[in-house]
Order: C-alpha cells, then sequence, then structure tokens
C-alpha cells in the first residue's frame, strides 16, 4: 500500500510559478510511472505530466516548455515545477504513481491540491 501527500498549491498571479511536491509513504523506486493529473472545474481529468521508469517522460501539449517533472526514486518524491502560470492552469493537482508491470499495474493518487491561478 503506498499513500501519497501532495504540498505546493496555492494563489499565484498569472505569470508566476508553483512547485507541487508528492511524497509516498513507501518505496516508489520501482514504480512504472509516477506524474500528475489535473481537473479544472467543468472539465474531464487530463494527464499533465507522466514520468516512466524507462526515463521517458510526457506533458500535455498546454504546458510543454513551462512545466518539468522530476522524479526522485531514492526519496520517493515526485514534483512538478509550473513557470508562467496561465489561468487555464487552474485546476485541482492530484499526484499519481503506478506500480507493477505494464499491463497489469495499480494506481494509487494522492488528495489533491488546489492551484488557482488569478490576478
Amino acid at each position: 500500500q503506498v499513500q501519497l501527500v501532495e504540498s505546493g498549491g496555492g494563489l499565484v498571479q498569472p505569470g508566476g510559478s508553483l512547485r507541487l511536491s508528492c511524497a509516498a509513504s513507501g518505496s516508489i523506486f520501482s514504480a512504472l510511472a509516477m506524474g500528475w493529473y489535473r481537473r479544472a472545474p467543468g472539465k474531464q481529468r487530463e494527464l499533465v505530466a507522466r514520468a516512466k521508469r524507462d526515463g521517458s517522460i510526457t506533458y500535455v501539449d498546454s504546458v510543454k516548455g513551462r512545466f518539468t517533472i522530476s522524479r526522485d526514486n531514492a526519496k520517493s518524491t515526485v514534483s512538478l515545477q509550473m513557470n508562467s502560470l496561465k489561468p487555464e492552469d487552474t485546476a485541482v493537482y492530484y499526484c499519481f504513481v503506478d506500480l507493477g508491470s505494464d499491463y497489469h499495474f495499480t494506481t494509487y493518487w494522492g488528495q489533491g491540491t488546489q492551484v488557482t491561478v488569478s490576478s
């Protein structure tokens, strides 16, 4: 069982920066993938960024060049540095970890942290 605790959300003005962090209670050294989803009001959940075990990183097009995901297996953490924030980035951000293999894995979720971009 893995528990994820997020921190770092808040209110920021457009153009500002925030850093989200997610700490896992157990070892995630071999996690298939780690990353962040978000859900904006009235919209479907979307994958923001994902760092896989094989080293590959994926970003949703709308955050490319602005957000950076970092994964520290030794510390069992995953972070999301968000720069040049826009109002459309406003959402609840959820950390996730996939444990298992490519064809059979379990996803664990954090409780979510609110990010609000507004002047």
